[in-house]
């Protein structure tokens, strides 16, 4: 594993870094892992608390896939898109070092939890988008993703309040923390920001997975995005857990298998041999 790895500087604020987890064998696929935390906490060094064991990071590697787990700017450092550039920023860095550090440029996902799956679901959705590459980092390489893979995300930004029955106008919402503002009250911010807005047919796969009784991102999140997707011919997943709250919490099985699901479809996306189990 390479630990701490810088893939941008920007001036008075910290290192943007990576760790990379690699395979045995190389050049490898990799994918992109953006954490979660309300894009306000969290960090690189986990995939959720469901997975206090072995790191599923190092699982993905085993099977052959590289895992390049991604720090961004927070809310607190920097509202939207700040974070998306960041995520953009990191694809392209990989793309730039592709040769030396052992990993294919031309396979790459994008895979994400939570507010990490937001992120992971818009570089899908927005590959294309000049308005939103940002300046950060390596400039050039192209910043679109083969694949997304994303848990209990926040999909559409602008109604997550409303699904949960909070009050879309508190400036407290992790929302409003990401936009700077309510979303009612910034509405275009609002619609940038959520993947559903972006939804074209020439989007790469996606798998979704969630909880049926998520209390902070409702399932509703997901559907909406499947139904999206559906509708414009995109090949998407969405699988439920029944009994699972966010981060899997109720739903001990939950954990092993959205991995389980996970390395399937990004071996099944990313490399030449599909996983037929």
């Amino acid at each position: 594993m390479l630990s701490g790895v810088p893939y941008a500087a920007l001036p008075g604020s910290r290192p943007l870094e990576l760790d990379l987890y690699l395979p045995a064998d190389a050049p490898a696929p990799v994918a992109v892992f953006l954490h979660g935390g309300g894009w306000r906490l969290g960090s690189r060094h986990a995939a959720g608390p469901a997975y206090a064991g072995p790191s599923p990071f190092s699982e993905v590697a085993q099977a052959g896939i590289a895992v390049a787990s991604v720090d961004y700017r927070l809310s607190g450092e920097a509202t939207w898109p700040a974070q998306l550039h960041d995520a953009k920023a990191a694809v392209r860095w990989l793309r730039a070092r592709a040769g030396e550090l052992g990993i294919d440029g031309d396979r790459v996902a994008a895979w994400g939890e939570s507010a990490g799956g937001h992120l992971a679901e818009l570089l899908g959705l927005t590959g294309d988008d000049a308005a939103l590459e940002g300046d950060v980092g390596v400039t050039g390489p192209s910043s679109a993703v083969a694949a997304v893979a994303a848990w209990y995300a926040p999909s559409d930004v602008a109604a997550v309040a409303a699904d949960t029955g909070a009050d879309p106008t508190d400036p407290a919402t992790r929302e409003a923390q990401l936009l700077g503002a309510p979303p009612p009250t910034v509405p275009d911010a609002a619609a940038q920001a959520s993947p559903v807005t972006h939804v074209s047919p020439g989007a790469p796969p996606f798998l979704l997975v969630h909880g049926r009784v998520d209390r902070f991102v409702p399932c509703v999140q997901s559907e909406r995005l499947r139904d999206a997707l559906q509708e414009a011919g995109v090949d998407v997943e969405l699988h439920t857990h029944p009994d699972a709250d966010h981060m899997w919490l109720g739903a001990p099985d939950a954990a092993a298998d959205a991995l389980e699901r996970t390395v399937a479809f990004l071996r099944r996306h990313l490399t030449a041999e599909e996983d037929r189990a």
